[in-house]
């Protein structure tokens, strides 16, 4: 039996590992959609490009310590980072509480269910701050991650995860996901004859279909994330003067969506349709 008090530590450091890895995310919203390396150079303050020293690179406590400034030059540094390492400590730590909720379920397979859900989250958290900035989602974060779920399928199956997609579901879950949406583009253009939808938001599908399987994760995530963009859509298109014209970005509400069930879906599908899935 693993000691309770070994378990507090790990929960610990599952945040910590979040907090480390929101850092890196940084890296990769900033870079990305430039296509710039997310590896080399080093980080470094874009105003004066001096290079960022290692402990004025702590997550969040270096941003406050600094004061939101660059060290070298004084420049302000956004308080986009600081909530982007927040943002992924936090969750890394809820999904480890929801995925390893004791000691008594510190087991391989689930440690393998975290490290999946944790890097999926990731690129969800990645690309839905790209789609934010640059009305894009690079195809590193969609569908050439959609091989990423299949073998994360694979893991899990081969380990017996409970609840994780065979690598059947998998592949079914990327045609299911990027085929609804993909109908959905097709049908809004055959209607309005014009683009209601990107491309990018069908790959991203396909690929959250990977990772989560075709049924009942699919019809969650679109229902989920078209309530989501209702609610956030229809009274920004309301203040504008075009009305329905203003632009919206879809990929955030599909993996804010995705990471909703990865949290609580299964509970919600068995409150909505109280029935054996």
């Amino acid at each position: 039996m693993i000691d309770p008090l070994l378990y507090g530590w790990v929960s610990g450091f599952a945040l910590v590992l979040g907090l480390l890895l929101g850092s890196f995310l940084n890296v990769c919203i900033a870079r990305m959609p430039e296509d710039r390396s997310i590896v080399s150079p080093p980080s470094h303050c874009p105003a004066c490009g001096h290079q960022i020293r290692p402990w004025d690179n702590i997550p969040i406590v270096s941003w406050i310590l600094l004061r939101g400034r660059c060290r070298d030059c004084g420049t302000a540094i956004s308080s986009l980072y600081p909530a982007i390492e927040l943002l992924t400590g936090l969750l890394a730590w809820l999904l480890w509480r929801r995925i390893v909720p004791d000691a008594h379920a510190m087991d391989p397979a689930n440690l393998v269910a975290f490290g999946v859900a944790l890097v999926f989250t990731c690129m969800l958290i990645t690309q839905a701050y790209i789609d934010i900035r640059h009305y894009i989602i690079p195809d590193q974060l969609s569908i050439y991650a959609v091989p990423i779920g299949v073998m994360a399928a694979v893991l899990q199956e081969s380990m017996s995860v409970p609840g994780a997609p065979t690598w059947q579901q998998s592949v079914l879950g990327a045609v299911v996901g990027g085929g609804v949406l993909g109908a959905v583009m097709v049908g809004f253009y055959v209607i309005r004859r014009k683009e209601g939808m990107g491309m990018g938001d069908v790959k991203l599908l396909a690929m959250i279909g990977a990772f989560l399987g075709a049924w009942p994760a699919i019809p969650f995530v679109v229902f989920v994330s078209s309530v989501l963009g209702a609610l956030v859509g229809i009274p920004m298109a309301l203040s504008q003067r075009n009305g329905l014209g203003a632009a919206l970005p879809y990929g955030p509400f599909l993996a804010l969506a995705a990471i909703i069930w990865l949290l609580h879906g299964p509970e919600l599908i068995a409150l909505w349709y109280p029935m054996e899935l």
